[in-house]
């Protein structure tokens, strides 16, 4: 099992870069860039303030095209300012040597400083990740503890009204996106039409600090409960059939009618033979479910809530070209993912000591 974790720890490495290589290759050629956005805010200033944010020094060498052609938008600019303007942010090198100095620096964990922040990109991953890492955790806790019993009521129940009523509760679930069920809970529970129970934005009250060690768990607890559900819903439909479909698949099987004949309870069969082999298929989902979550699932919800979390500072960083945020976001993802899918497989072999991944790739 050693052997085996030290390959995929060491396919991890060109696997990180070739999804860098790709993005980087890809942002070449996307239109604009923090050079043009400077310049689109310095000729129009009541449009924002990014380039005010903008100071001296090193600013990141993750970036975005910059032949040295004049930019849309620059006319009445000084060429010496624009030539600067590149050197400042690093785009007065040619593309390769921006890539391999990022590879370099990224293997060190060193993602430069945010363009239009004036902040390593570092520490506001740091400052945003508890949040996104607190949605997804508790969203994750709460879906798979509803839905695998859930699941397995429904598989043992099949057909039965139990059944038929709350497969129509799922599939409802299923359909509604996450967003849209937020809105509806700030409706009714925030209030926004109806009652005023939850409060509508943050994970802390503004006393949070004065609050005894009671108080500020209630309070934690009293913030997040409708981002959770938000959240939580889709997540928990998809979870509940996949559980019903995998313990359906298992029950049918020929060990299973063994199992009984031999006289064993139900409640042997289903939790001492079944439940091993059908739970296989719901921890693969695990690793997606949770990366989902952290970036993707909580980035509507993290704006919803007014949640400043690590999905809204990437979708921030995104739409004002913030390049040394979006790569430093991506490798982080990236890495993530791929140390989740490693667990994942090595909790198929606690799950079932008979899978061997070592022997499979002998």
């Amino acid at each position: 099992m050693l052997s085996y974790i030290a390959r995929r720890l060491a396919l991890m490495v060109p696997t990180l870069f070739g999804i860098l290589l790709v993005s980087f290759v890809i942002v070449q050629f996307a239109p604009g860039g923090p050079v043009e956005r400077v310049i689109s805010q310095l000729q129009n200033p009541n449009s924002g303030g990014a380039a005010d944010r903008v100071g001296g020094g090193q600013m990141g060498d993750a970036g975005a095209q910059s032949d040295g052609s004049a930019y849309r938008g620059a006319q009445g600019l000084d060429p010496a300012f624009i030539k600067e303007l590149e050197k400042q942010f690093g785009f007065d090198k040619p593309a390769h040597e921006r890539f391999l100095k990022m590879l370099g620096d990224y293997a060190r964990f060193d993602f430069g400083r945010s363009y239009f922040r004036d902040a390593p990109v570092l520490q506001l991953i740091k400052e945003k990740l508890p949040v996104s890492i607190t949605l997804g955790l508790w969203m994750t806790l709460l879906s798979y503890a509803i839905s695998i019993p859930l699941g397995i009521r429904k598989a043992v129940k099949e057909g039965s009204r139990f059944d038929t009523w709350t497969s129509a509760v799922v599939i409802i679930g299923y359909a509604i996106p996450s967003f849209l069920f937020a809105i509806l809970l700030i409706v009714l529970f925030a209030g926004g039409s109806f009652w005023q129970i939850f409060p509508l934005r943050g994970l802390t009250s503004d006393n949070w600090a004065e609050l005894s060690l009671f108080g500020k768990a209630k309070d934690y607890l009293w913030h997040i409960t409708l981002p959770v559900l938000a959240m939580a819903l889709g997540a928990f439909a998809t979870s509940t059939l996949l559980t019903k479909n995998s313990f359906l698949d298992e029950i049918r099987k020929q060990y299973v009618l063994t199992a009984r004949m031999k006289g064993l309870s139900e409640r042997s069969v289903l939790y001492g033979h079944v439940f091993r082999n059908a739970m296989l298929i719901v921890i693969a989902g695990f690793p997606g479910a949770f990366v989902h979550a952290l970036f993707a699932g909580s980035l509507l919800i993290e704006t919803i809530f007014s949640l400043d979390g690590l999905g809204l500072l990437s979708f921030e960083a995104i739409v004002n070209r913030d390049y040394p945020v979006v790569f430093a976001n991506l490798y982080i993802f990236s890495l993530i993912g791929l140390v989740v899918h490693l667990i994942t497989d090595l909790t198929y072999s606690w799950v079932d000591p008979r899978i061997d991944f070592e022997s499979r790739e002998a």
